[in-house]
């Protein structure tokens, strides 16, 4: 990013390079990490659900036998889970929104929005619409199940032309997680009334860290 320059010769200032870095943290390291947290809590909250993905992971790990590290076959059985989490992202969404900026001028029910107007798309609201998302303020995984949602409705890692390009790479790293902490672990939170906020409107944040006893299996 120092060296880089655009069609002018121009090079990036200081706080172009910090916001670019700030970024990639974010992007890149943050976003998984607190994926995995939440869904953390959500899996010790509703035991239904936790028994339902650890059945899922202890047959995964009988099929592997006598092969003992996970291959790409492995993650594609581990359906239940990654719906699971799915729902955690749609229930509690780890960014809030997005800004995008109109590239030409366009109406949209009837609200007529000039070119260069930023547009801010707000996860929250959009992965609650009753009409997409019945009782959309239920926790049920099994939306994601089959054929999933209409495009667009869920959106955890963005869509079109913006998607994340590491969405493939943060599933693999998520489940993989999750596989071997289910199976190793069990734990209990100290700070069971924990909430969750989102500080300077970025990610989703549980207040206290969300700090837990850990216990082996």
């Amino acid at each position: 990013m120092i060296n880089e320059q655009d069609e002018d010769g121009k090079y990036m200032t200081e706080v172009e390079i910090e916001d670019k870095v700030f970024g990639f943290i974010i992007g890149s390291y943050d976003t998984t990490a607190t994926t995995i947290t939440l869904t953390m809590k959500y899996l010790q909250q509703m035991p239904e659900y936790f028994n339902e993905i650890i059945q899922e992971q202890n047959e995964i790990s009988m099929q592997m036998m006598p092969r003992k590290e996970l291959c790409w076959n492995d993650i594609q059985k581990m359906r239940k889970t990654w719906s699971f989490v799915n729902e955690v992202l749609r229930n509690t969404p780890v960014v809030q929104g997005i800004f995008r900026e109109a590239i030409e001028d366009f109406t949209y029910e009837d609200f007529y929005i000039p070119k260069g107007w930023k547009i801010y798309l707000s996860f929250g609201a959009t992965q609650k619409n009753g009409e997409y998302f019945p009782n959309p303020t239920k926790f049920d995984p099994s939306r994601f199940e089959g054929n999933g949602q209409v495009p667009y409705t869920s959106v955890p890692f963005g869509g079109g032309h913006r998607m994340c390009p590491g969405k493939e790479f943060a599933r693999i790293l998520i489940l993989v997680f999750l596989h071997h902490l289910l199976k190793k672990f069990r734990w209990e939170p100290k700070v069971p009334s924990e909430k969750i906020l989102y500080p300077f409107f970025l990610l989703a944040i549980p207040t206290d860290g969300y700090p837990i006893t850990l216990s082996a299996v």
